[in-house]
């Protein structure tokens, strides 16, 4: 697999204290959530774990929770939702998720947190330091993609969608560090016990990105100064880490980007932080 230049710790790189990076604490079907750092504080991006999971995991990266400033939430669903109001409650932090969420969250008793803000895709904000930009994407629940830039760095980051609209293709470009879906290989989902309304949910347009869509999506999606690459939310049952590796070697060679690096996100162990400099 393509090495990626990145440290393996959640602290700056030496002379990077106001340092802007990505760290994914796990990604998958059973759980999702980031920490994105910014000069000023970090962003909890997504709260798919227990609380107490969440925790552990933010002290394996040697993120204190007390840097938190904010938790940006996509969509409703609970493998992106669960600490959600437990941790922003505890931390007192605020979190950021769509009128849509809202209302669907609100459905649930102890699902909405005591200080909520929110937001609408295509309206940007301005938090830690950082440029926040959310916009729609194509789910079977309203949900949002968003980017981060400080300065000249921008990260982007997709998951849950059906497919890459042009709009995703506009708002992605440009990345520095794009992580992006490879929920399912094709030929594992026609050939899993689930229901055939749960594959054709998956496989459609407001679904899950499969890995032929997403390899063919990086003729677009990356740019010049594109330099590390996540490949994440592989389902288990689904997909194969190692599938997802041969499929991107070959797609980058075809591509003739083998300057690009690119790692997968897993769902039991959080990446290495990814440092932009």
């Amino acid at each position: 697999m393509n090495p990626a230049s990145s440290s393996s710790t959640s602290n700056p790189p030496t002379g990077l204290s106001r340092a802007f990076g990505c760290t994914i604490l796990g990604s998958g079907s059973k759980g999702n959530a980031s920490v994105i750092h910014g000069p000023e504080g970090n962003l909890l991006l997504d709260a798919g774990f227990s609380a107490k999971e969440l925790m552990c995991r933010l002290e394996r990266v040697h993120v204190d929770p007390c840097s938190l400033r904010a938790i940006l939430i996509t969509h409703d669903h609970s493998d992106h939702t669960s600490a959600c109001r437990i941790v922003s409650d505890r931390l007192g932090i605020p979190a950021y998720f769509m009128p849509e969420t809202f209302c669907e969250l609100s459905k649930c008793a102890n699902k909405v947190p005591a200080h909520k803000i929110l937001i609408t895709p295509g309206s940007p904000l301005d938090l830690c330091g950082i440029h926040v930009e959310p916009f729609s994407i194509s789910h079977d629940t309203p949900a949002i993609a968003f980017t981060f830039t400080v300065h000249t760095h921008k990260i982007g980051f997709a998951t849950d969608l059906g497919f890459v609209s042009n709009l995703a293709k506009a708002k992605l470009s440009g990345c520095e560090l794009l992580v992006l879906e490879t929920n399912y290989d094709p030929v594992k989902l026609r050939a899993s016990a689930r229901p055939i309304t749960l594959k054709r949910r998956i496989a459609g347009k407001q679904g899950h990105l499969g890995n032929p869509d997403a390899m063919e999506a990086l003729a677009e999606l990356l740019s010049p100064n594109t330099r590390n690459l996540v490949f994440a939310h592989l389902s288990q049952e689904c997909n194969d880490p190692g599938l997802v590796a041969e499929l991107a070697e070959s797609r980058l060679a075809e591509l003739q980007r083998q300057d690009v690096s690119f790692r997968i996100a897993s769902q039991f162990e959080p990446l290495e932080t990814f440092w932009l400099e």
